[in-house]
């Protein structure tokens, strides 16, 4: 049995802001649910872990970090959780915070972090097989295990794969902390380099065995300019180590049939539980109660690389020349908030502006839409597009990254019906537009309408597949 340690700055159900949180807190079980792989995960314990949670864990060792001149506390606790162990680091200087990133020593609390994962696995006695560090925070992982504890006993035989859920950030600092920050030298200078400073993804991308990312296309995407924040020809100097794998989704956790955050529970056998859901959701957010007029949704952070300048470009003309409902939940870039703030005010019958992110409500949310748009101009992944899909949401797509690899687009052929959304290529409001009517004018019809939302609903976004496809990985490792 394979031992793998995922090292990674959040998971869920502990604490998470967003994909990487679900991500290490689904794929983590995945791979134990297949009996291949003791799967453990170090976590740092910050103070928006729950009392509950903490009630539950165990401590495993106390001891000091060194980090280039300092000593710090470092407590390690644990809890099994699914199949998976989990380990959380303790130091309340580092990580009892009231969010979990945007400070102004994020370097040095990750730095910290990375260099406590190295030293937890001799002081449990637990040498992997397999490091799996995933994005910035994590990527000093692989760097002091290739340039600091390669030659210790235990480390020699770990191999190493770094995943990059998004490129854009790339953790850059400046280089007269090499030294103070990073407990690295002078050797490590040209390694850590990129564009005139230190970037610590770039070091992990040459240090890591294999390198993945969360989507086969958008593992073709990094080694373009346009999308590698420049990082491209690091990655296509990597490319024979470089892959990409669909994410999935928490199928128990996302799960029309048994979740309680919704109104009425469905399932494509009985799908009366949708429409409950629909007038549930009007009356919530004040919206006319009408079971004949199609709900469309954006759930997203409002910034532009989500497309919502494209969609504040043709969206008031669908809504004004269509028979349709907005519900939009996100928060963001300030001119985005104003304008739905805006757009409700114009259309207050057909638009709802919910300018702040709730969990349980974009559950809600997912399971009265009928019509879901992400037209983003980069998405690595996406697990948006997966969760309507999965509530029986039709989705309208652009053809990027893992919405390529997941939203195949519909057609006909006599009275079978292939893809399994609507889908668009150019970055284009025209075409968003174009796409969302089709949309709108399928849903129109019943009896289509039906077929298409079964299909969607049956299409498979687990981990399964995904998961052995990590097991394949690390088999090769």
């Amino acid at each position: 049995m394979k031992k793998i340690l995922f090292a990674g700055a959040e998971a869920m159900p502990f604490a998470a802001t967003g994909g990487l949180g679900d991500v290490l807190g689904s794929l983590p079980a995945a791979l134990a649910a297949t009996g291949e792989a003791d799967v453990r995960v170090a976590l740092p314990l910050y103070g928006a872990v729950s009392e509950e949670w903490r009630r539950k864990m165990k401590q495993e060792a106390v001891f000091y970090v060194k980090l280039s001149w300092r000593e710090q506390y470092c407590g390690v606790y644990s809890l099994q959780h699914n199949g998976v162990t989990y380990y959380f680091i303790d130091n309340e200087y580092y990580f009892r915070r009231p969010a979990l990133y945007g400070f102004y020593d994020d370097g040095e609390r990750y730095a910290y972090y990375c260099m406590a994962v190295m030293e937890l696995m001799n002081r449990l006695d637990f040498f992997p097989d397999v490091l799996h560090a995933h994005d910035w925070q994590a990527a000093l992982t692989v760097i002091y295990l290739n340039c600091l504890y390669r030659n210790r006993p235990g480390y020699g035989d770990i191999r190493t794969v770094f995943t990059i859920h998004n490129i854009e950030y790339q953790g850059k600092y400046d280089f007269s902390i090499l030294g103070d920050v990073f407990a690295l030298g002078e050797n490590e200078h040209t390694l850590m380099e990129h564009g005139g400073c230190i970037n610590l993804m770039k070091a992990a991308i040459e240090c890591a065995d294999r390198v993945t990312t969360v989507s086969p296309r958008y593992a073709e995407e990094i080694r373009t300019a346009e999308y590698a924040h420049g990082l491209e020809s690091c990655l296509c100097a990597a490319e024979g180590k470089l892959c990409g794998i669909l994410n999935g989704i928490d199928y128990d956790y996302y799960d029309p049939k048994n979740d309680k955050a919704i109104a009425a529970k469905f399932s494509t056998r009985s799908m009366a539980g949708k429409l409950a859901n629909k007038r549930a959701l009007q009356k919530e957010t004040g919206l006319p109660q009408r079971d004949n007029v199609p709900i469309l949704a954006v759930i997203s952070r409002l910034a532009s690389h989500k497309g919502l300048d494209i969609v504040a470009e043709c969206i008031y003309d669908i809504v004004l020349h269509n028979d349709v409902q907005l519900v939009v939940l996100g928060k963001g870039e300030a001119r985005y908030e104003q304008f739905f703030t805006d757009l409700q005010a114009s259309f207050p019958d057909k638009v709802s502006a919910l300018i702040t992110y709730d969990r349980d409500l974009s559950k809600r949310i997912y399971a009265a839409t009928d019509i879901f748009l992400m037209p983003s101009k980069s998405e690595p992944c996406g697990l948006s597009q997966m969760i309507a899909s999965r509530y029986g949401a039709i989705p309208v797509v652009r053809e990027t990254g893992g919405l390529y690899d997941s939203i195949k687009p519909y057609w006909e052929k006599g009275k079978t019906i292939y893809g399994n959304g609507f889908t668009f290529a150019n970055y284009s409001a025209a075409e968003l537009k174009e796409r969302t009517e089709a949309a709108l004018a399928l849903w129109n019809d019943e009896e289509k309408r039906k077929k298409l939302v079964t299909k969607i609903m049956k299409t498979d976004f687990s981990w399964g597949a995904s998961a052995e496809k990590y097991v394949e990985l690390y088999r090769g490792l």
